[in-house]
């Protein structure tokens, strides 16, 4: 998968080149309707306000039909956001500073998930990084969240990950989640809503009859706060423009408020949000992306907003490995600034 991964980024470079440069998000005006937007995110919280925004169809007034559709891992996020396969991208904050850096086109609009990784545990009395020392703990995602906060977390408090914890990398949440259920591993970091999942099984018989008792153990969140020495809250994820569609001011603003718009709406009703992202995506229940709302940490704060804590981050990621970040900070025009 690395492999693929830098593939996919050096394409993003000629990419680049070969893409005439847009205007300025503020520099459009009033502008026909578009036929249509694609919105599109994970199997993840972060999704939640884009599967309703299409449901409800809350584009109307800048675009005639608006769409989502799901991506299965980052190394599929990327190959959408350089094709054009969507407008608007739900995506861990890093991955779209490194596309931008990279000169692939992308606009942090919003930061709205601020924290939803636990590592999910049969040990309940395992409530930081440190008492997991020696342990095999299965990470999804190598290389990317939430593995990247795994690292700068351990490394924070002087833990090795591949000498002090025994890491075994999945492809995916629902793989952890896999084998946590069948007492492979007693341990997985994951997020919501797959930690949800993972709870309600373990207790719902028949599967309480062979599955582990489950915790929620370490709080990446917490330890985040506690080693930093700031507020336990991560910008780990949000949503960007990517492609033509940043020349367009009007449709910009239009999904950053019904952005915001919706992902109030998710937390007031979080059961009938989670019937409705369930029913977009298979493999989540409706109870656990109900409880899932309920135990992260969901705010739509603008990129302008955001700034000062994204760039917190990346600093931190930088120090670390420079590429995960494309190897600088962002500049200003990656940070959205609404209608001028």
């Amino acid at each position: 998968m690395p492999s693929t991964r830098r593939a996919v980024l050096r394409a993003a470079g000629a990419l680049a080149l070969a893409t005439p440069a847009l205007r300025p998000a503020h520099a459009a005006a009033t502008a026909a309707p578009l036929p249509r937007i694609v919105l599109s995110g994970p199997p993840a919280l972060v999704s939640a306000p884009l599967i309703h925004m299409a449901e409800t169809q809350a584009l109307a007034g800048v675009a005639a039909q608006t769409e989502f559709t799901a991506w299965r891992d980052p190394d599929q996020l990327r190959v959408m956001a350089l094709g054009g396969k969507a407008d608007v991208l739900a995506m861990p904050s890093n991955v779209a500073a490194n596309l931008h850096n990279r000169g692939a086109g992308v606009a942090l609009l919003t930061i709205s998930t601020w924290g939803s990784l636990w590592i999910v545990t049969r040990d309940a009395g395992r409530t930081t990084l440190a008492d997991y020392r020696g342990q095999e703990v299965a990470v999804p995602f190598r290389g990317d969240m939430p593995d990247l906060l795994l690292q700068l977390l351990a490394a924070k408090q002087g833990l090795d990950v591949r000498r002090d914890l025994r890491v075994r990398y999945v492809p995916t949440p629902m793989e952890a989640l896999q084998l946590l259920l069948t007492r492979r591993v007693d341990h997985a970091l994951l997020g919501e809503p797959a930690i949800s999942m993972a709870l309600q099984r373990a207790q719902t018989l028949p599967v309480s009859l062979v599955a582990p008792q489950l915790h929620r153990g370490a709080d990446l969140q917490q330890e985040w706060g506690r080693v930093f020495q700031r507020a336990p809250r991560i910008p780990q994820a949000g949503i960007a423009a990517v492609g033509t569609v940043r020349a367009r001011a009007d449709v910009l603003a239009a999904v950053q408020q019904a952005h915001a718009a919706s992902l109030a709406w998710c937390r007031a009703h979080p059961q009938e949000c989670g019937r409705m992202v369930a029913a977009r995506i298979g493999q989540l229940t409706p109870d656990a992306v109900a409880g899932a709302i309920g135990a992260s940490h969901l705010e739509a704060v603008p990129a302008q907003a955001a700034r000062p804590e994204l760039e917190f981050f990346f600093q931190q990621l930088l120090a670390r490995d420079a590429a995960l970040v494309g190897g600088r900070l962002p500049d200003a025009a990656f940070y959205y600034a609404g209608a001028a």
